[in-house]
């Protein structure tokens, strides 16, 4: 058993690793911030599967295969899983924060199972946080906002509290996530009370055009966030404090439609907000000062909007003889404009920073249905069962592709951008 904050935690050995999971790392109320958990005298098991944030079902199913498979659903859900080598001592540290819009996922999704990268000498750290309206649009007149990021720095504050019961190093922490995850890191870069809680970044395909890039789409964000909160307070029957949960993802559905006039931003109409606790008004002011002091690793997947542009009625209402030309170039303009990294990372350079980028280039044989797609990668990443995933076209991920992606994040984990073969790679 390890003591951590949170109690007396059981883990179980497999294969040379220790696992514990669905750890609860903090609590809260309805639209309230969370509170670090304190009972370090309780008795917590540790093999079974914490609970996800309830959720509608992701629109990304048919891209990754479902997620969720297994897991329950409770709005009780800030848990964490770690798994790490049996003789751990002082080991770097990965925490993961997952993707999926910020209203989908979990960290404890069997998919997300990180043995593999464990084995290569890190303490792996899977987070889960609260999604959609109740992590990210309170009612009117009721709770605050921000409340997943927030989830997100309580999680790592057990890291810096309790890694080194695992055999992890605290001050050897890298924080990486994907999609809305890869956003988190992102935001959590420009928290100041996120400063000294991680010493390095990995953001994987964050949706960065529509959150902090292209100007147009970012300038919508207050408009629809100010559309979706009558919408969503004016959708509860009864007070929303008490209302069923079942109500609340009834109400959020209702805010999302307000959203859907607003385009593309709508596309990620639930996440952090800027200039709301704990995030700055200006985020790029903040990078700019963090920037010498974290190293960031940064990158994106060829073909990131292949799946969001494949449901585009101007797409699927042409003849179907011209569709594929379509679907190419919509795609590559799409993921320019959303999913671009070149932006920040000279941002981080011109700041003093230390940056390498990537760009993920494998597809499967013959193209597959969303070429090298958003997700993709995942699959390289983490150890869950992935043939179910539409993305791979039945297709077997390459072995030594895979190692290589996962010896690139263990090695920039434990040695930073030095690790890397140079400042810019291509995987596949």
């Amino acid at each position: 058993m390890v003591k951590t904050t949170s109690g007396l935690v059981d883990t179980f050995e497999q294969d040379g690793l220790t696992h514990s999971r669905g750890i609860p790392y903090a609590t809260a109320e309805r639209f309230q911030k969370p509170t670090l958990i304190n009972t370090p005298d309780v008795a917590r098991a540790g093999a079974a599967r914490g609970p996800a944030a309830p959720q509608d079902p992701s629109r990304l199913d048919d891209v990754n295969g479902p997620l969720l498979d297994g897991i329950a659903q409770q709005e009780d859900c800030l848990v964490l899983s770690v798994v790490a080598p049996t003789d751990a001592d002082g080991l770097p540290v990965m925490v993961w924060f997952h993707g999926g819009a910020y209203v989908s996922g979990t960290g404890e999704a069997p998919k997300y199972d990180p043995d593999s990268l464990a084995r290569r000498g890190v303490v792996v750290v899977n987070v889960s946080y609260r999604l959609g309206a109740l992590g990210y649009l309170h009612p009117e007149g009721l709770g605050v906002g921000n409340l997943g990021l927030l989830d997100q720095l309580a999680a790592l504050r057990w890291v810096q509290a309790n890694i080194v019961g695992f055999g992890g190093d605290a001050k050897q922490v890298t924080i990486f996530g994907q999609s809305a995850g890869a956003d988190s890191v992102l935001c959590l870069l420009a928290a100041p009370a996120a400063r000294g809680l991680f010493r390095r970044a990995i953001s994987q395909s964050a949706p960065i055009g529509v959150r902090f890039g292209n100007t147009d789409l970012v300038g919508q964000r207050a408009p629809m966030v100010e559309a979706m909160r009558p919408a969503f307070t004016a959708a509860f029957s009864t007070d929303p404090a008490t209302a069923p949960v079942s109500e609340v993802l009834a109400a959020q559905r209702a805010a999302q439609a307000a959203a859907q006039p607003f385009g593309l931003a709508a596309d990620l109409a639930y996440a952090p907000y800027v200039g709301t606790d704990p995030l700055p008004d200006s985020v790029e002011e903040q990078w700019k000062k963090v920037a010498p002091d974290v190293e960031l690793f940064i990158g994106c997947t060829h073909d990131e909007a292949a799946p969001f542009v494949l449901g585009n009625p101007a797409i699927t209402g042409l003849p179907e003889a011209e569709r594929p030309a379509a679907i190419r170039e919509a795609t590559e303009v799409e993921t320019k404009m959303i999913f671009d990294v070149t932006a920040i990372a000279d941002l981080w350079r011109n700041a003093g920073g230390t940056v390498a980028t990537y760009r993920f280039d494998w597809h499967p044989e013959g193209g597959g249905p969303f070429g090298a797609t958003h997700c993709i990668d995942l699959a390289f990443l983490f150890d869950g069962d992935w043939s179910d995933a539409p993305m791979l076209d039945g297709q077997v991920v390459p072995s030594g592709l895979r190692e290589e992606v996962q010896s690139t994040w263990t090695s920039f984990a434990r040695d930073g951008i030095s690790a890397l073969k140079n400042d810019h790679l291509r995987f596949g």
